[in-house]
């Protein structure tokens, strides 16, 4: 395929991507899909890899291939999908549901078109299915090993969660977001987009393997902590550079007895993403960009975790962990370091967010304030809608002045978020960088620690309880490091 004809190709690929990704978000009844777009949508090919995604969340869209090799053994047959969320078997935590669907040509499997949602409810012990002190995976929610979604399957699956109407409508939205990029993969010549599959993978791993081979050759280490709630948890990294190739050797604990364990594709996932902040992101986001990339963490531990170690906070905030190490190893400033999770609800609603905070600077420039860092690439809840939709008032919601680490580049501000009952609920927060400051490079400060704060008083990195009808609870995001010495 000639230079021009690939990136025509790579572009349609890359819009269809997009479109269903906007057919996903307008479909949807939940805030945290329609409001937020936590959710991300990516083609495939009939082997399994993975040939383009749309710009969604990086900690979805890494891990997807996972889900899709979950059921690629099994027998397909047109507008048959498939839909999974076991941590073990594809998927990475459980309020993240991927819907799969097969596209055919003259009877023969042409690719997948594959979507993944975070659902506000799944289930388990707590509204949001986001408890911050699970031991075990069957206290976070429904466990939907792979299996065929149909009619039936749905309503079963939908009324074993919380607003179960809401689920459902979310689903179908996945259906047809799918059928999206069925129809537009179906619309190529099989042979034009086999062809085109090949192309597009083969030009990503030639441009990373470009990009890896400009690197010095050599290793590289990075350590760094997580905050567990019963003490901090040590990882490390050792980044090995050969040539136009890299191997990334991940060094953690035994998995744990709480919630903050990985499956292997959550720590691949955030890998990859740190690969392509290091290369170039305008490489095309696939398979192929990855096959220089070797990814390993002992197995049984807390990056490479063995069912049936809980893992909601592995997705969300060690993956976020995993990206600093290896952003860290290659001497760049780290940003907030953390989704800042927070999770209300009582029986008649639930209510997910992620809050941005500040971004490491960078050797040129000033990181930005109030953004979504590394592994979440969500919206806020717009103020307006929160209220409309939840039993809330936001009584603050302000950039935290100062709160970026100084350097010759400063590092970005956090942000200050407060919300108030009106209606007693349970809270859960999954957050981290509350005790350890996110780090500086070469001489610039470590940006500000985060700060959680429920009805006045301080609360751990990782926490839950009731809120009641009055109180207030203010998460205050951490700043990002800067860069360079300050003049």
């Amino acid at each position: 395929m000639d230079a021009i004809a690939l990136q025509v190709v790579t572009g349609a690929l890359r819009a269809a991507c997009e479109e269903m990704g906007g057919v996903l978000v307008r479909a949807a009844h939940s805030s945290n899909i329609k409001e937020r777009r936590d959710c991300s949508t990516a083609l495939f090919d009939e082997r399994g890899e993975m040939v383009m995604q749309a710009e969604h969340i990086p900690v979805h869209l890494g891990a997807m291939p996972a889900a899709v090799a979950a059921v690629l053994g099994e027998r397909h047959e047109p507008g048959v999908s498939w839909v999974l969320n076991d941590p073990y078997a594809g998927g990475t935590h459980l309020p993240d549901i991927t819907v799969i669907t097969p596209a055919f040509a003259q009877g023969a499997l042409l690719g997948f078109a594959a979507s993944r949602a975070h659902h506000a409810d799944v289930g388990g012990r707590l509204p949001g299915s986001m408890p911050a002190d699970s031991r075990t995976l069957e206290e976070e929610g429904v466990v939907i090993s792979p299996r065929v979604l149909d009619d039936a399957a749905l309503d079963e699956l939908a009324d074993r969660m919380r607003q179960p109407a809401e689920r459902r409508a979310d689903l179908r939205a996945q259906l047809a977001a799918n059928r999206v990029g069925v129809r537009r993969l179906e619309a190529f010549e099989p042979e034009v987009l086999r062809e085109a599959f090949a192309a597009v993978l083969d030009y990503a791993e030639r441009r990373t393997r470009a990009c890896l081979a400009a690197l010095p050759d050599g290793e590289r280490t990075a350590r760094d902590l997580l905050e567990a709630a019963d003490g901090d948890l040590a990882l490390g990294v050792t980044a090995i550079v050969a040539g136009d190739e890299l191997t990334l050797r991940f060094d953690a604990p035994p998995q744990h007895d709480g919630n903050l364990n990985c499956p292997l594709a959550v720590t691949r996932s955030a890998a990859y993403f740190a690969v392509r902040v290091l290369t170039d992101p305008d490489i095309p986001p696939s398979a192929g960009a990855y096959r220089p990339v070797r990814v390993e963490a002992p197995e049984g531990s807390l990056l490479n975790a063995r069912p049936p170690a809980a893992v909601v906070a592995g997705n969300v905030e060690t993956s976020s962990r995993v990206a600093d190490l290896v952003l860290r190893a290659f001497g760049r400033a780290l940003g907030q370091g953390t989704m800042n999770n927070l999770t209300l609800g009582n029986e008649a609603f639930t209510y997910y967010e992620t809050l941005g905070g500040g971004q490491g600077a960078c050797p040129d420039a000033a990181g930005p304030s109030g953004v979504h860092v590394a592994m979440s690439n969500t919206l806020n809840t717009p103020v307006e809608a929160l209220e409309q939709t939840f039993p809330l008032r936001v009584t603050r919601y302000e950039l935290r002045r100062g709160s970026g680490g100084d350097g010759l580049h400063a590092g970005g501000d956090g942000v200050v978020r407060e919300v108030e009952a009106l209606e007693d609920m349970t809270w859960s927060l999954l957050t981290e960088r509350r005790r350890h400051a996110p780090a500086g490079a070469e001489g610039g400060a470590d940006g500000a620690r985060g700060r959680n704060v429920v009805a006045g008083e301080d609360v751990a990195p990782k926490a839950t309880g009731t809120l009641r009808a009055g109180e207030r609870l203010r998460l205050e995001t951490p700043g990002g490091g800067g860069h360079g010495t300050a003049a």
